[in-house]
């Protein structure tokens, strides 16, 4: 499968810098996900190149078929993951946690992830800060750096413009900046450190 990459109306094509893959975890019919993504793209530097991976559009493997610790059978998105200098995870948040569909996407995957920065934009009635303070756990354990400054946004579908675009104020627009700044800053920290200092294994 070819990588999708997804290049927002408003931005030029990217000059090859730093790839971010961004994760839109719901799946629900009627999501906010698509909309929060759309901005999350929208505010990146222009030199980034960004991959849309929508889990709405991503099929996994049957869950029987993984192994514990990895190999056997790989997904349709194995490549995009291991390709990816950092990630955006923007997910909703769902009785305190986060969905099944992102779970299954991190547990399909190991070293894809490893030694890369990640940062969490979640959203919910109240924020989804549970839903990232569970995920800054799991990504741990895959040897993925959160960045400090995640993003939670509270009741988002009430801060729509008349294009049904996501339209936050001042304050929400400069924390995004803020951590996509300490995402850039990691993800070339981390691929100057697996090229030239790889980790044991």
């Amino acid at each position: 499968m070819t990588a999708r990459i997804e290049q927002h109306p408003d931005r030029p094509a990217a000059n090859l810098g730093v790839r971010i893959a961004v994760v839109s975890a719901s799946v629900r019919k009627d999501r906010m996900g698509p909309v929060i993504a759309d901005w999350v793209i929208a505010a990146m530097d222009e030199s980034v190149e960004v991959d849309l991976i929508d889990l709405a559009e991503t099929t996994l493997p049957d869950d029987s078929l993984l192994y514990p610790g990895g190999g056997g059978t790989t997904s349709d998105v194995a490549h995009r993951i291991a390709a990816a200098d950092a990630f955006v995870i923007v997910t909703p948040e769902y009785n305190h946690s986060y969905p099944a569909s992102l779970k299954r996407l991190i547990d399909w995957h190991y070293g894809e992830w490893s030694r890369k920065p990640a940062t969490i934009v979640a959203y919910g009635v109240h924020g989804g800060y549970a839903a990232i303070e569970h995920l800054r756990g799991v990504l741990a354990e895959l040897h993925v750096v959160t960045t400090r400054r995640v993003m939670g946004l509270p009741a988002p579908w009430a801060c729509l413009d008349e294009h049904q675009r996501y339209a936050p104020d001042d304050g929400i627009r400069g924390g995004l900046a803020g951590s996509l700044a300490e995402l850039r800053w990691w993800a070339e920290v981390l691929a100057d450190a697996r090229h030239n200092r790889p980790f044991p294994a």
